[in-house]
């Protein structure tokens, strides 16, 4: 912290509370937030510490946090103590590990009235092979994941890239290249370590605060700070993955195909297409650096011979590049191509029921080779089979599993998004692209939209629908007050 005096850090400027004065909530924030950094494994700093604008950033830079205080949580201890001296002064708390979609997390005020809890060092992750579960920390990334659970053969249903947060990624519902085998991640945790507004540890499962339970799968981080998770890992014995690229010139007659190609696709298939507009990057391949693309990205759980004849029609179209290969699930982190390091972005999400032709259209007059697009990417991802609700959910039952969370699926057939690199003088542009191409597409949005894939604030039906009373009164029980703050509020 900053001018104090602590066991760890001495100041002359500001004395610690004795040790009998226990009560954080008699003291002023400051003195009240260096007591707490007397008592936790971590550490908290304010304005003005060295290391503060580090500790306040979010992976997406683009994104101005400005918290009252961060904690830098240890363990889980540091969780329960951070949650319990907040609530005493009448702060909220919003823990993030990474901080992927900041932006409607940041949108209130900057968190000024809130202490930014960051979980990022709480990495661990433990494997039951012979159960097939994975136990991991509230920091642990997919890279830390896919790195323990690949040597065993075994598979998680991670997020396109390395550095995704398994906790916040999983309490939105979680897309992963198996989502039309295997359906969200969310409905694959079996129990949380959870620190509700109370302060308090829980552990919550099937027959535990079920509610509970429902709730945080798919119903995002509003309801209490996750220190940890259980999940199922499968076993994957056939796996080709890649890319097929064509010039963006290319992108209607793509598109067309690919949309017509993903009409009677086994669930075993996941994809998307896109179109790039890639900078000059040295660290690209020439094929890539500085060129404007349009790809499609599969992962296939078939044999070759089988995935062969399942791209036939695809590869009809004679991509200048195919780079699918039979390969072991940790591949997949890099099939996306996503940045290695935190980025300024700005993006956002839609849902569509369909996409007929008139849609395809609509998206590559937007996106294609006549626009004047300032995307970076904008891309389609097909969806349906087991990220059908109702899917999900029978398929819950007859494999005796627990019924799924309030996210059991994705009730749409496609997801789109666009983003692009925010760099100095271009928010308008941006903000023009996106904004074309979202509007171009609404005619056939579906019913919903979905967590991880809203960069912006929304209101909470347009995610839970006919569940928002239900979470509500989960949220009511748990954080009366509103201690939890999350990216996106049950209200």
């Amino acid at each position: 912290m900053g001018p104090r005096r602590s066991r760890k850090e001495a100041s002359v400027n500001t004395p610690v509370p004795s040790a009998t004065a226990t009560d954080p909530t008699t003291l002023s924030l400051r003195e009240a937030l260096a007591f707490l950094d007397d008592r936790i494994a971590g550490r908290v700093l304010i304005p003005g510490d060295p290391g503060w604008d580090e500790a306040r950033s979010a992976w997406n830079l683009a994104i101005d946090q400005r918290p009252a205080a961060v904690v830098i949580a240890a363990d889980a201890a540091d969780v329960a103590r951070t949650v319990r001296t907040a609530k005493g002064l009448g702060l909220a708390v919003a823990p993030q590990a990474t901080g992927h979609n900041a932006g409607p997390l940041a949108a209130r005020d900057g968190l000024a009235d809130a202490i930014l809890l960051r979980t990022h060092e709480l990495r661990g992750v433990e494997v039951d092979a012979e159960s097939r579960i994975a136990r991991v920390e509230a920091g642990a990334q997919w890279g830390d994941v896919v790195a323990a659970v690949a040597p065993l053969g075994l598979t998680a249903l991670a997020g396109s890239s390395h550095d995704v947060g398994v906790v916040g990624y999983t309490l939105g519902g979680g897309i992963s290249w198996l989502a039309r085998s295997h359906g969200v991640a969310a409905n694959h945790v079996v129990a949380i370590d959870v620190v509700t507004a109370d302060g308090m540890a829980r552990r919550v499962d099937a027959e535990h605060d079920a509610e509970l339970f429902w709730a945080l799968r798919g119903g995002g981080g509003d309801f209490g700070v996750v220190t940890a998770l259980e999940f199922r890992l499968f076993d994957v014995p056939a796996l080709s993955a890649g890319m097929l690229l064509w010039s963006i010139e290319r992108t209607a007659d793509v598109m067309a195909a690919w949309s017509a190609w993903t009409a009677d696709l086994p669930a075993s298939v996941t994809s998307l297409v896109r179109a790039l507009r890639l900078p000059p990057m040295p660290e690209l391949p020439p094929f890539l650096s500085g060129r404007s693309l349009v790809v499609v990205e599969v992962a296939m759980q078939e044999d070759p011979a089988r995935v062969d004849e399942l791209l036939a029609p695809l590869r009809a179209l004679a991509p200048e590049v195919d780079t699918v290969h039979p390969q072991n699930s940790d591949e997949l982190l890099q099939l996306h191509m996503d940045p290695p390091q935190p980025t300024p972005g700005y993006g956002d999400g839609m849902l569509l029921a369909e996409l007929p032709p008139a849609a395809i259209r609509a998206f590559v007059d937007e996106a294609g080779p006549d626009s004047s697009s300032a995307l970076l990417s904008a891309e389609i991802r097909h969806l349906g089979a087991m990220m059908r609700p109702g899917v999900a959910r029978a398929a819950a039952s007859a494999q005796g599993r627990p019924e799924p969370g309030v996210t059991a699926g994705i009730d749409a057939g496609y997801l789109v998004f666009g983003v692009g690199i925010a760099m100095p003088g271009n928010a308008d542009a941006l903000a023009e692209s996106l904004g074309r191409l979202l509007a171009r597409v609404e005619p056939w949005r579906a019913g919903t939209d979905y967590l991880n894939f809203a960069e912006h604030s929304r209101l909470p039906e347009r995610f839970f629908g006919d569940d928002l009373e239900r979470l509500r009164a989960v949220k009511q029980a748990v954080d009366p007050t509103k201690v939890i703050r999350s990216n996106h509020p049950v209200g």
